[in-house]
Formats: C-alpha cells, sequence, structure tokens
C-alpha cells in the first residue's frame, strides 16, 4: 500500500506547533485521503451563503456538522443536522449549528461547518465503527465493531494490537458477535467485508506510522454491498502518545534470566540462625533442598549461619554471586543493593513487602534506579521467592517442592503463590520452576517467558497476573512462545470496573477486560477462567498429545453423562464428528441393540469391561477421529479400576503402535472413581472424577493451543 505519509506529518506537525490536542474537520478528511480511507464528498462553509452553495455543489441531501477542535462530540452540543435538501435549510442549517455551538461552549474555536454528502442508510448498509486508541498496558491497539448508536449500547467490539496483517484485519471483521448482520440478514446483501478488511488495515498502518494519533474514530463507517465509507473521522492528537517504551533486548534479558534461574552462587542478604525468621527458612530451603552451588549467607555479625561461613557484606564474599535473595525489612534494601550491583550480582530477589504495595511508591522508585544504575535485575518485591527444580534451587521462605517436570509457573499473588504450591504437591504434578513476580518492579511475565521458552526443562508456562507492566512486551512475546509451547495465563480483574475518561467512543470502550481477552488470543495465549482451571490446564495440557484434526467423538457408558459432555464440547469450541455410515455399523458391533451409535455413542451403563475395550479401540484406530472423550458410569459390572486399568492399557497398545490421540475421561460413581481418575492420570489420560466439564475444558485448552501453533497435527 502506498501512502502520502509527507502530507500527513505536515498536518501533524502544525497541530502540534499549535498545541492542539485534536485536527479539525478538514484536516481530517485530507489525512483519510492520504490513507485511501474512503470519506463522503465534503466540504468547509464558513458563512450560511457558503453552506448552501457547497451543499448544492455536492448534491442533496447533505449533513452539516460543526467543525471544532473543542467540541469534539457535535451531537451533544447540537452541531448536527442531518438530511438538509435544500439551499434555504442549509443556510438555516449552518445558524442553528453556530448559535448550538456558541451555547454549548462559548469560548469554543469554530473554523466553520462541515458539508457533507448525506449517506443512505438501512437496508443493505451496516453502520460499524472502526478505531484505535494508546492503551495503558497494551499501546496502539484497533478496534472494530457494530458502529452508530449501538457502539456504547451493545459494546460489541473486537480489538488487536497494531500493526494488524491482512488476515488479523479480516479476523476481526469476523470476531464480533454480530458478525451475521453483515452477512446479509432478511434478504439484505451482505456488506463488502474485504473492503472493510481493508479499512481497517489502513487505520492500523495509519496509527502505526504516526503514534502521536492517540485515538482515531471512525463512527460510523457505513458498510455496504459496494464498499465501506467513514462517515465520520475524528483524530486526537498526543505527542507523549508517540514516546518509544524502553525495553531490554532478548539476548540482555536472556542472559540475565540465565544467571538468575541457573545461579552457580547465591548470596542470603539477613541470613539468620533463628527459627522463624525469613532469612532462616530461606537458608534451609537453598541448603536442605539440595542446591549444589555456593551459598553465602550475608549477616553483619558474621560468624556461620547452618554451619556455613558468614559475610557482613556481600562484598566481602571471595567468589562471584550470580542471585542475592533479599531478607531484611524494606528499608535496607537500598543500601544492600548498592553493594551488590558493586558486586556484579545479576539478580536481586526482593523478599520484603512495604514498597508500592503498601503506599511506599517512591521507596520502589529508589530500588529501581539503584538496580538499573548497576545493571541488576530485580524480581519482586513482596514475594515468595521462587524455585527452579532442575537446579535443585529452593530460593524461597515457604515449603521446599521436589517433584520435578516441564510446567514452570508464576504468580503475582503470594496468596496464589501458595495456591499453585499446594496444588502441585496434592495432584503431585511435575514442575520445572514456580516463581513469584510481586510488585513487578522490574523482572516481569515476558522476562520469564523468554527464558522459559528456551529453557529445554520447560513445556508448558502457566501465569496468574493481575496487571500488565508492559503489555505489548508480554504479547509479542507470547505470541513468539506459543508458537513452540503453551502459555496459559489466568486474568484476575475480568470484570469491567467502568471505561475511564476517553474522548472517543474506542477510548471508552477499551476501558475493560475484552482488550485483554482479544489480545492475548491473538498472541496464542490459552486464557483460563480461574484459578482451577488454570491449574488442570497446566497439569493436563502436557499429557494429551497434539490433536490432527477437528473430529471429536464421545464414548459413554450414561447417557446424561453424553448430554453434558455434549454441551461442554460446545462451550469449549470442539467439534463433534458426524458419524459416517461404515463407522457407525462398526460401532454397532460392540453395543447392545438398544444402546446408540450417532455421537456421543452411547454403550449403556451395564456392559462388561469388554465392550469399553473394543469401542475405545475402534475409537482409536480410525484415522477419521481425532480425540475421544470418555464417560464412565460406575458399575459392578465395569468396577472403576477395571475401567482404569482397561483404558489405559489400550491407549498404551495403540501409542506403541504410533497411534497417539488425545483421550479425556469423566468419571461418575462413588469414591472409587477418584482412585481410577488418579491412575488414568498417572498413564497418561487425562481423567477427573465427578465433572463432565473439566477434561473437556482441558481439551479444549489443548485445541486452542494446537490451533494458534499451527495446521493440527503438524
Amino acid at each position: 500500500m502506498t501512502y502520502d505519509k509527507a502530507a500527513v506529518q505536515t498536518i501533524l506537525d502544525q497541530a502540534l506547533a499549535d498545541g492542539r490536542t485534536s485536527l479539525s474537520a478538514p484536516e481530517a478528511k485530507l489525512v483519510a485521503d492520504a490513507y485511501g480511507i474512503p470519506t463522503p464528498g465534503e466540504g468547509l462553509a464558513t458563512t450560511a451563503e457558503g453552506a448552501a452553495g457547497l451543499a448544492a455543489e455536492i448534491g442533496f441531501p447533505v449533513v452539516l456538522k460543526i467543525s471544532s477542535p473543542d467540541i469534539l462530540h457535535k451531537t451533544d452540543a447540537g452541531g448536527v443536522v442531518v438530511g438538509v435538501d435544500s439551499p434555504e435549510a442549509a443556510q438555516a442549517a449552518y445558524e442553528q449549528i453556530i448559535a448550538n455551538a456558541k451555547a454549548y461552549k462559548a469560548d469554543a474555536q469554530i473554523s466553520g461547518v462541515q458539508v457533507q454528502k448525506m449517506l443512505v442508510t438501512g437496508g443493505d448498509v451496516q453502520e460499524v465503527i472502526v478505531g484505535a486508541v494508546t492503551d495503558q498496558t497494551f499501546g496502539k491497539i484497533v478496534a472494530f465493531g457494530l458502529g452508530g448508536v449501538l457502539v456504547e449500547v451493545l459494546k460489541d467490539v473486537t480489538f488487536r494490537l497494531a500493526p494488524l496483517n491482512d488476515a488479523e484485519a479480516r479476523e476481526m471483521i469476523d470476531g464480533i458477535n454480530a458478525h451475521e448482520m453483515l452477512e446479509g440478514v432478511r434478504g439484505a446483501k451482505p456488506v463488502d467485508k474485504d473492503a472493510l478488511g481493508e479499512l481497517v488495515k489502513r487505520l492500523s498502518d495509519l496509527v502505526t506510522d504516526f503514534p502521536q494519533f492517540a485515538e482515531v474514530d471512525l463512527n460510523p463507517v457505513l458498510a455496504g454491498p459496494d464498499g465501506a465509507t467513514a462517515v465520520d473521522f475524528r483524530i486526537i492528537v498526543d505527542a507523549e502518545a508517540g514516546k518509544p517504551v524502553e525495553r531490554y533486548s532478548q539476548e540482555e534479558i536472556l542472559t540475565a534470566m540465565t544467571r538468575i534461574m541457573k545461579p552457580r552462587a547465591v548470596a542470603v542478604i539477613g541470613a539468620s540462625n533463628e527459627d522463624g525468621k525469613i532469612g532462616n527458612s530461606v537458608m534451609k530451603n537453598l541448603v536442605n533442598g539440595g542446591y549444589a552451588g555456593d551459598i553465602y549467607p550475608i549477616n553483619p555479625k558474621g560468624g556461620e549461619v547452618l554451619g556455613l561461613k558468614a559475610f557482613p557484606s556481600i562484598l566481602d564474599v571471595p567468589g562471584d554471586v550470580d542471585v542475592a535473595v533479599f531478607a531484611v525489612p524494606a528499608k535496607f534494601v537500598g543500601g544492600a543493593l548498592e553493594q551488590c550491583g558493586e558486586k556484579g550480582v545479576a539478580g536481586a530477589i526482593l523478599i520484603p513487602s512495604g514498597f508500592a504495595e503498601t503506599g511506599e511508591q517512591e521507596l520502589q522508585d529508589e530500588i529501581v534506579a539503584i538496580a538499573r544504575k548497576h545493571n541488576v535485575r530485580i524480581l519482586g518485591p513482596n514475594i515468595y521467592g521462587y524455585y527452579y527444580l532442575p537446579e535443585k534451587l529452593c530460593a524461597t521462605f515457604c515449603t521446599p517442592y521436589d517433584v520435578q517436570g516441564s510446567v514452570a509457573l508464576s504468580s503475582q499473588s503470594g496468596g496464589i503463590g501458595m495456591a499453585i504450591l499446594g496444588f502441585s504437591r496434592s495432584s503431585r504434578m511435575g514442575v520445572s520452576a514456580i516463581v513469584g513476580v510481586g510488585n513487578k518492579a522490574d523482572i516481569d511475565e515476558d522476562d520469564l517467558l523468554t527464558f522459559f521458552e528456551n529453557d529445554d526443562n520447560t513445556n508448558l508456562i502457566a501465569m496468574h497476573l493481575e496487571d500488565l507492566k508492559d503489555g505489548r512486551a508480554f504479547a509479542e512475546t507470547a505470541a513468539r512462545v506459543s508458537k513452540k509451547k503453551p502459555v496459559v495465563v489466568l486474568k484476575a480483574g475480568r470484570t469491567a470496573m467502568g471505561a475511564k475518561a476517553a474522548s472517543s467512543h474506542t477510548g471508552a470502550l477499551a476501558g475493560n477486560d475484552k482488550v485483554y481477552d482479544d489480545i492475548l488470543r491473538q498472541s496464542g495465549v490459552v486464557r483460563a477462567p480461574g484459578l482451577n482451571e488454570m491449574l488442570q490446564y497446566a497439569r493436563g495440557i502436557p499429557l494429551l498429545p497434539t490433536p490432527k484434526g477437528e473430529n471429536v467423538v464421545i464414548i459413554t457408558g450414561a447417557g446424561g453423562s453424553g448430554v453434558l459432555l455434549s454441551d461442554a464440547c460446545v462451550d469449549n469450541g470442539l467439534q463433534l464428528m458426524t458419524i459416517p455410515a461404515d463407522l457407525d455399523a462398526a460401532f454397532k458391533k460392540f453395543i447392545p441393540p438398544f444402546g446408540a451409535a450417532g455421537n456421543p455413542i452411547d454403550i449403556t451403563g451395564g456392559e462388561p469391561p469388554s465392550t469399553y475395550r473394543n469401542t475405545v479401540a475402534l475409537g482409536l484406530e480410525d484415522e477419521r477421529i481425532h480425540a475421544l472423550i470418555l464417560g464412565y458410569w460406575h458399575t459392578i459390572v465395569t468396577p472403576p479400576m477395571v475401567f482404569a486399568k482397561l483404558v489405559a492399557e489400550v491407549v498404551e497398545e495403540y501409542r506403541a503402535k504410533g497411534i497417539d490421540k488425545p483421550v479425556v475421561a469423566s468419571l461418575s460413581g462413588d469414591v472409587e472413581v477418584e482412585e481410577a481418575a488418579q491412575y488414568l492420570f498417572e498413564h497418561g489420560v487425562v481423567a477427573y472424577p465427578y465433572t463432565t466439564e473439566t477434561p473437556v475444558q482441558v481439551l479444549g485448552a489443548k485445541y486452542r493451543w494446537a490451533r494458534n501453533a499451527g495446521p493440527l497435527g503438524s
């Protein structure tokens, strides 16, 4: 696409030089022309007679709108008159608009009245909004949704990070709930989605090229079978919106994080022999956890701590130190951090509270400045520490953890961190790391993602977060990492607390959780709705092989479970396979006449183990089936552990043949199903007692990741 960037730059420079916060309507029109964004024929009138002449030249009917940098919401000011159909009406409308504007804001600077061709609405034409806003978390984002009066009522809008590629722009058109309205309803013709997608892409390019355009609002855009036209084009200017964000390079992040996660030596600032003190607990965990690197207790009194020589200062330590774990009150952190900087420490793990979370923002800013001066990365403050099991590193005051696996978890909250630890221990989930990030004064989730992306010991990353310090950095990193490894996020604060004050429709709409939802999805992140789901995804997704297609089949011993499992499939975006005649006949050979083939396949509750074995084997063997959901009902004929062992045997048998499909199971029955579900989990089958929703949620999460990572089965 070729744009007249020089023309836009001239307009922007003039607006900034004038100290204005918005472009005039004629300027916005020139910007639209420079980027090929269609707008109606229009002109600017400065007299009533001029308005009449312009209206006649453009052709009736026309719309007249106030043109003033001080009046952004024209309708509120009585600054819009529609359906003007004669020169006399144009003169009267001009005088009315000027009078209304002066009454609305007496000191408003008025450039004139914009006279614009009135486009036909209704019928085949739909009103939509296309906009862009500078989000505090994510930077430049683009919005698309239903426009006109519906935009703030329905709030049916979808968001993406700018810049967009052609496919992402087109996806936005189909991403709203009411996308069917654009496809033609009640005899209306479908709108030109290609033209609409092109308009979205051009707006994305505009705000990417000129980040000083803080907010851009095209509302309404009239979309019809023959194209899309922006009727109203509003641009808010802010020089600060184009200010670049300072970031560490990926190489710098990886170098620092590798020293932090795989340190050769750890110092504990505030190490103590006294039971109950954090400095004592950290020392015990490092020593008893089996960490093989050097451990240096730091205590002003010197002596020994847990049999290790203590040093009055980290500067007294004879060797290099990669990580310093702080277990001293907040007021002593700054001085000790200066010494860590002089020592060349890579990471300061700040367990103490008493910083921004208690209102002490200045103290937190002070330690960040010290760390930046010495190129020390800070984890925390206000955290429980961190675990990295491949190094047997337990740099925390919490209880040790020793079940090593491939799942890395992080949390912004200490309480959630404890829940992660307890769940991992209870479920025997193998983890590679558990990390607290706390206030995120420095190190945050995108730093962790960069490390875990390159960590051969980690195959899935699950993160609890309340906010993102640099959402764009996170989204860009997650988009890259999620192509290789699943990234699961539990974002707290899903409910909208009301949009912040904004000067455009797009700005107001951006102040809710939908922005997080859409951009996390754009980045390939699997979002968990709650803590339990995040933990179950973390535990279950790594066990499931990547599906090779969308066809899911339910095999159940209870009709009621089959119905609930079917509902769960719909809720989680899974596609129930339409069973072809030959496969239907094959299943019927194994189930009683009063059972039901189709999908779900109901083998009924009174069947012996052989029926389960045969139907599961058939589901694994037929290459047209890509995933199995099993619904088990506790019976005397096939007890829970019998069911669990036969399913595990059949799945293992086919894995040995090179056939490995996702298999999840829901077990209903007495308490024996708990042991059976655990057995299945231990043998690579994701299974849960007393729930039809959870196993399907985990399978759905695996599918969401697989669809993003590439063609299914690749």
